[in-house]
């Protein structure tokens, strides 16, 4: 397809569309035709296509099939998150009867939709994740916290597994959930507990080699996110209501 002669608005649009298009397809890994398995080991079930096309594709839009990929990517990111955060504490891990991470992930991203567990409280999504930073837990802070992530990332893409043409995005949800991530992200750097030492170790601590992989894994949720939102409100001709953190107020929002 032409694109070089658009002009005015609409050629603008067809180009931003495009361009945020193929960030995307950069940022995130390419659609296998068969099975993947996550970091942790969870199976995903391939898709049934005719060669390289599915049937379901001729009810898809741009945004729809540009939500498939970010969601899926989100999951896996997740996931990715999920794990290392056990491998770098592996205290939480025992506080469990989990026999090992691979039954946590399960427990997550085995099912699909809302996060309820009883060892939450009920709590989901930010309440979860408050529960993981709140200095009296006393349980598998990684779990409360993933859970309650997940969980968030789901509701900002309405619960749904798969998108098509008809399927509405919210893009002040995506936007939203991308600055919870951020505000996350800045609490597991600055939260300590009583003993002055940090609730759960992310990023290298200053006597150790350097490490900033979680640091560039949030990176890469936050930007997915952001990306997406700006790719539906651009679709859509909405506008996003920005929110600017600064150290005092680096507090969750709610996602629509």
């Amino acid at each position: 397809m032409n694109i070089s002669g658009g002009k005015g608005v609409a050629g603008r649009v067809v180009r931003g569309r495009l361009v945020i298009m193929l960030v995307l397809l950069a940022m995130l890994p390419a659609c296998a035709t068969t099975g993947t398995t996550s970091p942790g080991g969870v199976q995903k079930t391939p898709e049934k296509k005719q060669g390289n096309f599915r049937i379901s594709n001729l009810a898809k839009s741009d945004v729809s099939y540009m939500a498939d990929i970010a969601k899926e990517q989100m999951e896996s990111m997740l996931q990715e998150l999920m794990v290392k955060l056990y491998k770098r504490n592996p205290r939480e891990l025992r506080k469990s009867a989990a026999p090992d991470i691979k039954a946590r992930l399960d427990a997550i991203f085995g099912h699909r939709g809302r996060l309820v567990f009883d060892e939450l409280e009920g709590k989901e999504e930010i309440y979860a994740m408050l529960l993981g930073l709140d200095p009296e837990y006393a349980g598998d802070r990684v779990f409360a916290i993933v859970a309650g992530l997940t969980g968030m990332v789901r509701r900002s893409y309405g619960y749904r597994e798969e998108f098509f043409i008809l399927d509405a995005l919210n893009e002040q949800a995506l936007y939203n959930a991308a600055r919870n991530v951020e505000v996350l992200s800045w609490r597991l750097r600055v939260r300590e507990n009583e003993q002055g030492d940090p609730m759960l170790l992310t990023n290298s601590l200053p006597d150790e080699p350097e490490n900033l992989s979680f640091a560039r894994l949030f990176g890469k949720m936050i930007g997915t996110q952001d990306l997406m939102a700006q790719f539906v409100a651009s679709s859509e001709n909405r506008t996003i209501t920005k929110v600017v953190h600064t150290v005092g107020s680096m507090v969750f929002i709610p996602v629509p």
